[in-house]
């Protein structure tokens, strides 16, 4: 096999260069794809369907190899384990815009595996990732209706910049990955600092102007590659079966699917369903007497009667206009004990939000590859109980999806937090009833459980989702959507943000592509959407509390001389070890001498601060200070009124009557108060105990 090379302009000196029939040629299709000295390799695999299968089996995984970046993985075992979450996100992000493209009926197990070979810190890999995986299934014998083309897309002074680099992101004003055919967008995620919909829609035609350019360039590799794709016998039912059980069924499946509240609509489907099984089994069972696949069937029925529903009649299950929302409910300090929480319900959807402060010691630090933050001290944790839809299930590590709706949610709020806020934040997100855009919830729920906490976020952030039923002559956007109408629609279309713009978005497409006109219209009408949720949480909540949970942890910072840190930490760190000790404090030191000190209530504060400041401080006259006798002389006492610090107390100024000797008033070890009378040219304190006296 000869070496294919295709290479792509991205515009301003840069360049994709995508490379074939060089590494891995066992796989059913694999790729090379470089940006700088950022490298991924792309391996695409398939297999005979597994027996009894009745879904599209496609498996993506994206992994980083520490040699990419010349590292040697951090901790015990030096060698990488179980995915990163950034190496999660990235799969997830690779297998969603692949996913609509793969014929219908089509069960083959697909199989992509993308693998960072090289990292120059500054060209990041997830959308060669992308990227790659597109290529990696055209020049195979897969079937597959592509190519997609993906990049990503940064703003820096009003100017869109193509793959920009980590130094462009951190100075952009938006960070959005684009995936999509000609004129149409199948996948994007991303974040902004409130920009607008119009800014947005303008990055997309952005976008779209380079995936052009990398389509062209993956069907020309194609060509050049000639490899022929495999036959498949698409798994669909027969059309005798499918329309003896569409009569079956007729207006009862309607019905059943429009029933007031979801446990009915799911009641009154399931008894349905054993009515069909129990009426089609005699009739269409082979010889053998092994019933026809009624799951396969009743998927289409399903999905043909709900998107029926709202092409035909213009309605949904649960009875609402398309752009209407569900009740929505909110409460804050709904916990006794903990920082801050909320509990927003939308419809059946349920979070249940609590946000948590810790001192800076409680980020989260990376083993960084490809560069970026190595440590973060905003996170966002989302849980998605089984119980949260009515279900039993196994209960292992945190999901994939768990993963993903945490993230979207994460950078959606970020935005809104103090760029120096001493605190590490932590909001977590328990799910406590599914039934449709559960992450959007939390992001409502967390901005309310943050203002509950009284951390100073700038703004609220609301999120909601738009959803897409697509007909043979007809589309129809809907607001809010249920769990079944993700499912059975065309569209997931999250969008979050302030009242002057938007700070996170993602959309998820079934269908292969929607063109830009449909984005701006769908995200015209989620604005409007947030605008009716943000009254309701302002009624609750509209502003972050005057002042911390009383069991949130006491913060104070304290600026010393830098050449006062050793002080501080004393030798092989016994100072510091004592303060926190005795407190309970956590303290952190920075090389400029900012101390943190963080503490569980307001005496232990008082109580660390003190002696922070006693082991850093500097001698002032006039000062009265609560000292330790060290030495004892005729002629008076020398006592030490900070760390390492002494002053000597004349005996005429022990006390205001005629002090015979020194033991008189105080011995080694006593403690005492004193005034600073005078500093001398060389440094030494002279104290008076008399003095102090005088002013307590």
């Amino acid at each position: 096999m000869s070496i294919e090379t295709a290479v792509i302009d991205l515009g301003a000196k840069r360049e994709l260069i995508l490379e074939t029939g060089k590494l891995a040629l066992l796989s059913n299709g694999s790729v090379t794809v470089r940006q700088g000295d950022s490298m991924v390799l792309v391996c695409a695999c398939s297999a005979a369907p597994r027996p009894g299968i009745d879904f599209f089996p496609l498996q993506v995984e994206y992994r980083e190899r520490f040699a990419a970046a010349g590292k040697i993985p951090g901790g015990f075992f030096k060698r990488e384990g179980r995915p990163t979450e950034k190496e999660i996100l990235t799969a997830r992000m690779t297998d969603r815009p692949l996913r609509p493209l793969f014929p219908e009926g089509f069960i083959n197990e697909v199989q992509i595996v993308s693998t960072l070979l090289s990292a120059d810190g500054e060209n990041e890999p997830d959308v060669l990732s992308i990227l790659g995986a597109s290529a990696a299934l055209m020049v195979s014998d897969i079937p597959f209706n592509g190519p997609v083309g993906a990049v990503r897309v940064g703003r820096i002074n009003g100017q869109f910049i193509a793959n920009p680099t980590n130094t462009e992101i951190s100075k952009s004003d938006l960070d959005l990955v684009y995936a999509g055919i000609a004129g149409k967008v199948i996948m994007i995620e991303g974040r902004g600092k409130e920009i607008s919909e119009e800014d947005l829609r303008d990055a997309m035609l952005f976008a779209d102007s380079i995936v052009i350019r990398q389509i062209e360039a993956q069907k020309e590799l194609a060509a050049r590659v000639n490899k022929a794709k495999s036959a498949y016998v698409p798994n669909v039912p027969t059309p005798e079966f499918l329309a003896a059980c569409e009569e079956f069924c007729a207006d009862r499946l309607a019905a059943a699917c429009s029933a007031p509240g979801k446990l009915e609509r799911q009641n009154q489907q399931n008894e349905l369903f054993a009515a069909l099984v129990t009426e089609m089994t005699p009739r269409f069972s082979d010889a053998a007497g092994n019933p026809p696949d009624f799951k396969l069937v009743w998927e289409i029925l399903l999905e043909k009667a709900i998107r029926g529903l709202v092409l035909e009649n213009g309605i949904r299950q649960d009875g609402r206009k398309l752009d209407e929302l569900r009740p929505i409910s909110c409460e804050v300090g709904v916990l006794p004990r903990v920082h801050g929480s909320a509990l927003f319900q939308r419809g059946d959807t349920q979070a249940l939000v609590v946000a948590t402060l810790g001192s800076s010691g409680d980020a989260q630090d990376f083993d960084v590859i490809t560069g970026g933050a190595k440590s973060k001290s905003f996170m966002l944790h989302y849980n998605f109980p089984n119980f949260s839809t009515g279900e039993v299930g196994r209960y292992g590590s945190t999901s994939r999806r768990e993963i993903g709706h945490g993230a979207l949610a994460e950078r959606s709020v970020a935005e809104v937090l103090p760029a120096e806020y001493p605190y590490t934040v932590r909001v977590t997100s328990e799910i406590l009833g599914s039934n449709g855009s559960s992450s959007m919830a939390t992001v409502c729920g967390s901005s309310l459980a943050l203002m509950d906490a009284g951390v100073p976020v700038s703004d609220a952030v609301v999120g909601i989702s738009v959803g897409l039923v697509t007909g043979q002559h007809k589309r129809e956007f809907l607001v809010d959507i249920l769990g079944s109408e993700d499912h059975y629609g065309d569209m997931d279309f999250k969008v979050s943000g302030t009242s002057k713009g938007i700070t996170g978005f993602q959309l998820d497409l079934k269908i292969a592509g929607l063109d830009l006109d449909g984005m701006y219209q769908a995200m015209l009408m989620n604005k409007a959407a947030r605008s009716k949720i943000r009254a309701i949480m302002n009624a609750c909540l509209d502003k972050p509390r005057a002042e911390l949970s009383k069991f949130a942890p006491q913060m104070c910072v304290v600026k010393i001389n830098p050449e006062k840190i050793g002080a501080l930490i004393g030798p092989g760190g016994k100072n510091i070890r004592g303060i926190q000790d005795s407190t309970g404090a956590q303290i952190n030191v920075e090389e400029d001498g900012t101390v943190k000190i963080f503490t569980p209530d307001g005496e232990a504060m008082a109580q660390a601060k003190y002696l922070v400041e006693s082991c850093t401080g500097e001698v002032e006259v006039g000062s009265i200070y609560n000292g330790v006798v060290k030495t004892v002389k005729d002629f008076g006492a020398f006592v030490e009124i900070l760390p390492g610090q002494e002053g000597m107390v004349h005996i005429s100024e022990l006390s205001d009557a005629r002090v015979e000797k020194v033991e008189d008033v105080c011995k080694v070890g006593d403690k005492i108060t004193v005034k600073v009378v005078g500093i001398d040219d060389r440094g030494r304190v002279r104290l008076s105990r008399k003095a102090a006296l005088k002013e307590l």
